[in-house]
């Protein structure tokens, strides 16, 4: 496998198709940037042209990392070229976030066969319950098929995101693209580093991804409580001040929530993935130092075989950057850093993060960083 990243910007408006890329059925262009993109398209259909052939997946950002950087209204990108690994895409409009299940399945049937050992998921992040995309996806294929991806952003201002299809940056769509084969390595981790806030709450009336009664009380009036003088920022400032959705009460095993909207009539919030009612949840804050450590820990979980070519992925949530403020490119560094040297790195701030823990399914996460390998052995 040969891997190649890039960065466009001003200073380098294009690039140049590299002679490696040989067989398009066993080639992959992964491209992420702003999403102002949607709006002006021009750039990423310019790449799209120079891979003409190729395969090319991407999404919006809240802040694009090329290497140890992040930046900002660019396009990162990675080629790959596989020796061995064969790979195929799938897309699939989403018009509304009720049709999340079927189109997790959808995509997942599009791309099962008898040699498919993993999938990216890259899907619009704002039209889509992500728990309820997993869901679908899960129950379609085997435990050994790797899934993880992401949510694609709009920095704080939850307007609008993008997804490659034909193309062309596009609303409203969630894509794949799955591996086949036995020679691909798809290493994973995922870490969050947030503190407890407050007390734990009993989740006393949602359906599906909305909240609205905590311990019997409205749960927005309730959030805005523990937000003071912050709540006139909502939902951006809630990046701040995530949810730890707790599994079976145990502190050890929790996923993270973020806000994606607030109603103030029905004093509801809407996050990426479900709150299942009778859970237990509890606010969290963040700490910089158990942040960027945290980012450490999810690059050691991935374990490459093969570091001289190996494309790492870091999808870390628009929240973290919030928090970590000026110090926010540590954590990008750190993950750089805990790779075995000559590891590439691209990836994107986003509204959720999909990977498994350790091992198991995949599931939703927010405010971690997610850290998915590719590498062929």
């Amino acid at each position: 496998m040969q891997v190649q990243t890039f960065c466009l910007d001003n200073s380098s408006p294009s690039i140049t198709r590299p002679d490696f890329v040989q067989d398009p059925e066993k080639s992959l262009v992964i491209l992420f940037g702003a999403s102002s993109f949607l709006d002006s398209p021009e750039r990423v259909q310019e790449v799209c042209r120079t891979f003409s052939g190729i395969p090319v997946i991407g999404c919006s950002t809240s802040g694009e990392v090329f290497g140890s950087e992040i930046k900002d209204d660019c396009l990162v990108g990675g080629i790959l070229q596989f020796e061995w690994t064969t790979v195929h895409t799938a897309t699939v409009a989403i018009p509304d976030p009720s049709q999340s299940f079927q189109v997790g399945q959808q995509l997942a049937n599009d791309l099962l066969r008898h040699d498919l050992r993993g999938i990216l998921v890259l899907s619009d992040g704002l039209q889509v319950n992500g728990s309820e995309l997993i869901r679908g996806m899960n129950a379609v294929l085997p435990e050994s098929v790797v899934i993880t991806g992401g949510l694609a952003g709009d920095g704080d201002r939850f307007k609008q995101t993008w997804v490659i299809r034909n193309n062309v940056p596009i609303g409203g769509v969630v894509t794949a693209v799955g591996f086949y084969g036995d020679h691909i390595r798809l290493g994973h981790g995922s870490k969050g580093g947030w503190d407890y806030l407050g007390p734990e709450r009993r989740v006393t009336r949602s359906e599906g991804n909305v909240l609205y009664e905590l311990d019997g009380r409205p749960a927005l009036e309730l959030y805005k409580e523990y937000l003071g003088d912050r709540a006139s920022g909502l939902p951006a400032t809630a990046l701040l001040f995530p949810l730890a959705l707790k599994q079976d009460g145990r502190d050890d095993d929790y996923l993270v929530r973020t806000i994606l909207a607030v109603d103030e009539t029905k004093q509801s919030m809407t996050f990426a993935g479900n709150i299942p009612q009778n859970s237990l949840v509890q606010l969290m804050r963040g700490n910089f130092d158990r942040l960027i450590n945290g980012a450490c820990e999810a690059a050691f979980l991935t374990k490459s075989d093969n570091p001289q070519n190996t494309l790492a992925i870091a999808i870390t949530c628009v929240g973290r950057r919030l928090v970590l403020g000026e110090r926010a490119e540590e954590e990008i560094e750190a993950t750089l850093d805990a790779f075995p040297q000559g590891t590439q790195q691209i990836g994107f701030y986003s509204y959720g993060e999909l990977s498994p823990h350790a091992k198991g399914r995949c599931e939703l996460h927010n405010q971690t960083m997610t850290l998915t390998t590719i590498s062929e052995r």
